[in-house]
């Protein structure tokens, strides 16, 4: 049984470096039929990394034949096989450009939006490419809404524009931890506005209503009894649209601070 794997392991270095051996002098090789066919060999095996390398020497020799078209996408995809994301959203982008008659039009076209929502970063950091994805894959949507592919298109689309809703919401928010209460007020107006379906409208509501308080209650008298009802408005309008809501408890209290002030006015 020991000699077996022996015999196994030596078998397995030996093919190893015949098949390295190989690579080494396809990329060295003038041969360009010899590189293409092992190109095509380690991209069906799937060992992109060799495949992208030989392909990518292969290019500029095969620009203007027929196999160029193959060998584009081909080499697009294997950069997106091996995570270099902006380089395949590149490359796939200059495929549908230099071949619109392909059959593999609409591949490369969801291939390239896929490429940008893969390098879309953490909610905290800038969304420029999130928003690069969300408009290569509304393009997709718009010009292929029968594929196949459209619900996965439609999920990436739902997940890019929460991380965007969730950057939107913290920039609001933010107003409020540095006590610029009436820029929270506002900017929570907008994001409201701007996510209507947003799944982060019950917390801004809930920081609306904290601010509009806090500015009520530390108001001059002449502006505190509009700011106070405004605040109450903020208030009723949250109760009503989540009446189970885990942080009602919370805003009930301050709630109670502000109808107290209020009634204040309207003893005078």
């Amino acid at each position: 049984m020991q000699k077996t794997i022996s015999y196994i392991l030596i078998l397995w270095v030996f093919f190893g470096l015949v098949s390295c051996n190989t690579y080494q002098k396809a990329l060295k090789s003038d041969d360009i039929k010899f590189k293409y066919d092992l190109a095509k060999q380690y991209y069906k095996s799937e060992d992109y990394r060799r495949a992208m390398n030989l392909f990518e020497q292969l290019q500029p020799k095969y620009r203007g034949k027929p196999q160029a078209e193959r060998i584009t996408f081909f080499y697009a995809n294997c950069l997106f096989q091996t995570k270099s994301y902006i380089s395949s959203a590149y490359e796939f982008e200059s495929f549908t450009k230099a071949y619109p008659k392909s059959q593999k039009l609409e591949e490369a076209y969801y291939m390239m939006a896929l490429s940008y929502s893969k390098v879309s970063p953490v909610f905290s950091l800038d969304q420029k490419d999130t928003y690069e994805a969300l408009n290569k894959l509304q393009e997709y949507i718009n010009r292929y809404p029968e594929s196949e592919r459209l619900e996965e298109a439609n999920n990436l689309v739902q997940g890019l524009r929460e991380k965007t809703e969730h950057k939107a919401f913290e920039i609001a928010k933010q107003y409020h931890k540095i006590r610029d209460y009436k820029a929270a007020i506002k900017a929570i107006d907008n994001f409201i506005g701007d996510n209507p379906g947003t799944p982060y409208r019950e917390e801004a509501m809930v920081v609306q209503f904290q601010s509009a308080s806090i500015l009520a209650l530390n108001s001059v008298y002449r502006k505190k009894e509009e700011r106070l009802k405004a605040a109450k408005n903020y208030y009723k309008e949250f109760k009503r649209a989540y009446p189970e809501s885990p942080f009602l408890e919370d805003c009930d209290k301050l709630f109670d601070e502000v109808d107290k002030e209020i009634t204040t006015f309207a003893v005078k």
